[in-house]
């Protein structure tokens, strides 16, 4: 029996691949997240996507796994940071979504 579950989440977003990425950061600050946290594929050297942690996607984890507790790593990448930003919602034509 399972009676408590922790959520385990990375302090920044990461993603391999094509497809949508709404905190994705195209820049000298997302260069540093993956040099610092060694976001590379560790079978092709790969570089991997980086951006701000993406609260929906974090809350969506909850709903589906429904933790009663979170554990944040990876919060050392961001301390060489001067500014840290998280997405807190998701906005179409101006409208934030629910």
């Amino acid at each position: 029996k399972i009676d408590t579950a922790i959520g385990v989440v990375k302090a920044y977003t990461t993603r391999v691949g094509a497809g949508p990425f709404p905190t994705e950061l195209e820049d000298s600050v997302g260069q540093e997240m993956r040099d610092v946290g060694h976001e590379y594929g560790t079978t092709t050297g790969r570089p991997r996507r980086c951006g701000w942690l993406d609260i929906p996607v974090v809350q969506y984890g909850h709903l589906i796994n429904n933790y009663q507790s979170i554990n944040i790593t990876k919060l050392d990448v961001l301390s060489g940071l001067k500014e840290i930003k998280i997405g807190v919602a998701y906005t179409i034509n101006g409208e934030r979504l629910p």
